[in-house]
């Protein structure tokens, strides 16, 4: 693959962590506006190079940073944008509510359980005591940006309670450009190694790429708190499509138009080994309702063309593996099998990723990663080494000296579907002695662009160091 440079042009700066960005024309307007959301609950605009406040939904957002050291994955996570949203101003958020913090579903689990194959105890543990033993709460709403202006809430769509405190997803929200509703994408729940492999149950909401029907009004004003499908009302049930399981965690899903179809990319930030991108044209959704019913017949349903990302019996395209010391030898590693049984029974289930990045990797030409953070296509023409690929980013660059940097990276679709190398992208930009870890990447309306989000600490507690880029030749 070739090399391509690039440069960095600041947009804003001193913002808090920019979590989401994406554009949208705002009704009444001719031009694109830049839309940037931070973890900690505001949403900006950016037109003539002015930056505005959208909405500031803080004080409805779980104080951030107190329960981890300031690091934390819950918060603002999702916003998207109606596909009419110029003549009916509807937009939807996706966010951790205020006041929902509970003790969590494992005692000082967070990124920490590890399964032991020789207790079967760890390979099977249960969820119990839901309604009190949870992290927080996530919800997922309609708003409306009134003739006025003000933007006002319309209605609550999901409230979904959450085991632990990471892994919840991160621009969790986009409107499918095929069918026209609403995607919500959710990780696995967090810890570590998904402990009760809530990715793989198909009747658990984490994990999942879901499709919800927004055209459906289903009159429920608060929608239960459930953490199952089955749990939830037959009307909500009947505006719910899963596309896809076997997620870890994600940073969102997007859309290249291919001819006559499109392609879609998903990344999945992965345990100890690999990053990893998987690509899929042609898939077959599944209605709630039909899984809800044949986990009443106790059967399975037809998962022909059906998505299965793998986890968390696979890390990309290996068995998941555990890492540690080897005791024969300090200065080699040993690997474990973690889930061996459920690498077998979805070995043949699961799609392949378009390609995958290490944790380490010795290689000149490439980088040891640490966390995917943003997956975009790129169909613009200012920058033509990047033309018609998938560009994504990853948090921070594993062994380099301080200060931290993140990466830019790129790929492409091989006619042959099959596992594709990448390539670094080049930055010219000088950070200085600031730390920059990449913490979103986005694109306008039609892909010719793309908008990268940097931060200068990975606490969403440390306020004002973060910085909107955009990616030029």
């Amino acid at each position: 693959m070739i090399q391509v440079k690039v440069s960095l042009r600041p947009i804003v700066s001193k913002i808090n962590m920019p979590t989401v960005l994406k554009t949208a024309i705002l009704p009444g307007d001719s031009m694109e506006s830049l839309f940037i959301a931070t973890q900690v609950g505001e949403i900006f605009y950016i037109r003539n190079e002015v930056i505005r406040t959208f909405l500031d939904i803080s004080p409805r957002i779980m104080k951030l940073g107190v329960s981890s050291g300031g690091y934390d994955e819950r918060g603002l996570l999702g916003l998207a944008f109606h596909p009419e949203f110029y003549y009916n101003g509807l937009f939807y958020l996706h966010f951790t509510v205020a006041g929902t913090q509970g003790p969590g579903a494992l005692s000082g689990a967070f990124e920490s359980f590890k399964p032991n194959p020789c207790d079967p105890g760890t390979l099977n543990l249960r969820w119990t005591n839901r309604e009190t033993q949870y992290d927080h709460i996530d919800t997922v709403e309609e708003w409306i940006l009134q003739p006025n202006g003000q933007p006002q809430k319309r209605r609550t769509l999901l409230n979904i309670r959450r085991p632990f405190l990471n892994h919840n997803g991160v621009n969790s929200l986009t409107f499918s450009p095929e069918t026209g509703k609403l995607v919500l994408t959710t990780g696995d729940g967090g810890s570590g190694y998904d402990p009760f492999n809530l990715s793989q149950d198909d009747m658990e909401i984490a994990g999942k790429i879901i499709e919800i029907d927004v055209f459906k009004n289903t009159f429920i004003d608060k929608p239960p708190v459930v953490t199952r499908f089955n749990e939830l009302p037959a009307p909500i049930q009947e505006t719910l499509t899963v596309i896809a399981k076997g997620v870890r965690n994600i940073p969102g899903i997007s859309f290249q138009r291919f001819y006559n179809y499109y392609i879609k990319y998903v990344g999945i930030v992965g345990q100890d080994l690999v990053e990893s991108i998987f690509s899929f044209v042609h898939h077959q959704p599944i209605p709630v309702t039909q899984l809800v019913q044949a986990s009443l017949m106790n059967s399975e349903p037809n998962q022909n063309g059906f998505i299965n990302f793998g986890w968390r019996g696979w890390e990309g395209a290996f068995p998941t593996s555990m890492i540690r010391g080897c005791s024969a030898n300090p200065a080699l590693d040993e690997k474990t099998i973690a889930y061996y049984d459920e690498a077998v029974k979805t070995s043949v289930r699961r799609l392949q990723p378009l390609t995958s990045y290490f944790h380490k990797d010795p290689r000149p030409d490439k980088f040891e990663g640490t966390a995917l953070t943003g997956v975009q296509p790129y169909m613009g023409i200012g920058i033509p080494g990047l033309t018609g690929s998938v560009v994504f980013t990853d948090l921070a660059r594993k062994g380099s000296h301080p200060p931290v940097r993140g990466v830019l990276a790129y790929t492409r679709v091989r006619t042959d579907c099959k596992l594709n190398d990448f390539s670094v992208i080049e930055t010219d930009y000088d950070f200085g002695s600031q730390s920059a870890y990449y913490v979103s990447l986005g694109t306008n309306l039609d892909q010719t662009r793309l908008y990268l989000g940097v931060n200068g600490s990975v606490k969403v507690a440390d306020f004002n160091q973060g910085t909107v880029f955009e990616i030029v030749p």
